[in-house]
């Protein structure tokens, strides 16, 4: 699946689901490059009304933890070089660290929820950086709010994400020398984990996906990373790519692990989101540690 058409798509599901108005989700996907007649078919094709012109109410941030302990403050933010310049990101170390993880973003960029993943797992043993890929824009915080930040994602060249991804793997072994790396990605960032293990990144040691889209015929000969892929059981249109990329990953040798969490959708990990999961975000977060754990030592 192509990403831009991704972000089309998730705007889409987001009106479907009552989470924007007509309004906000035509605004959205002219951010996206999609005409306002364009943006009223898709719409249209949802079904039902337009959910009023009032913006639906956002979800509150969940006290139920994803991981060991209290949900910890956001990771305070780092700068280093890219191919293009300075990049940002959020960057917890382990005491003792057991390997590092690159954090891959959801379509909003580096939010204060991806910005408490990394401590999460710092507390469970691994150096984490979250990177966040609107730097060369000045940094999601500084584009003002969720669309602007799609809508630039969306401009973005998977050259230039893809070598900033690069730059996070280079920084993370700058800062644990010989420690090995994994990625993990969201939403968005799941689809990009896909796409860095079609790029051959040799580096990454193990990734977990979730519920990311998989390139249109995925080719992961060059890759040696060993993949968790993650899903909702209600999550149909991320779903619809799950059996190409087993095919590839079968086919090209990788060791993997899917896993289907029955009864969640898509995001079910985001405990700022509508589809928070608390039961299935546990224990994606206890498979992912052990899968890590594994095949960083």
């Amino acid at each position: 699946m192509a990403m831009a058409t991704y972000l089309v798509e998730e705007v889409v599901a987001d009106y479907a689901e009552a989470h924007l108005t007509r309004r906000e989700a035509i605004r959205r996907l002219g951010l996206l490059g999609v005409g306002t007649l364009g943006a009223s078919a898709l719409l249209a094709a949802c079904g039902g009304d337009d959910h009023g012109e009032s913006s639906p109410p956002r979800a509150q941030a969940s006290t139920s933890t994803t991981g060991p302990g209290a949900i910890p403050p956001p990771a305070a933010l780092v700068r280093f070089g890219g191919p293009n310049g300075e990049l940002q990101g959020a960057w917890a170390p382990a005491d003792q660290p057991k390997g590092s993880v690159l954090v891959i973003h959801e379509n909003r960029g580096l939010t204060d929820h991806i910005r408490t993943i990394p401590p999460r797992f710092a507390a469970a043993g691994f150096s984490a950086l979250a990177i966040d890929l609107l730097s060369e824009e000045g940094g999601t915080a500084a584009l003002g709010g969720d669309a602007q930040a799609m809508g630039a994602l969306a401009q973005a060249p998977m050259e230039r994400l893809v070598a900033d991804l690069r730059a996070g793997i280079d920084e993370l072994e700058r800062r644990e020398e010989r420690r090995k790396v994994a990625v993990i990605g969201f939403c968005f960032g799941g689809g990009l984990t896909w796409q860095l293990l079609a790029a051959g990144e040799p580096r990454i040691a193990a990734a977990a996906p979730f519920y990311g889209p998989a390139p249109a015929n995925p080719d992961f000969s060059g890759s040696r990373a060993a993949v968790l892929a993650v899903y909702g059981e209600l999550d149909t249109r991320v779903n619809a790519t799950r059996d190409a990329a087993r095919a590839a990953l079968e086919r090209d040798g990788l060791p993997y692990e899917i896993r289907v969490f029955p009864g969640a959708n898509h995001a079910f990990f985001n405990d700022t989101g509508p589809n928070f999961d608390a039961v299935a975000a546990a224990e994606a977060f206890r498979a992912v540690l052990a899968w890590f754990g594994r095949y960083l030592a």
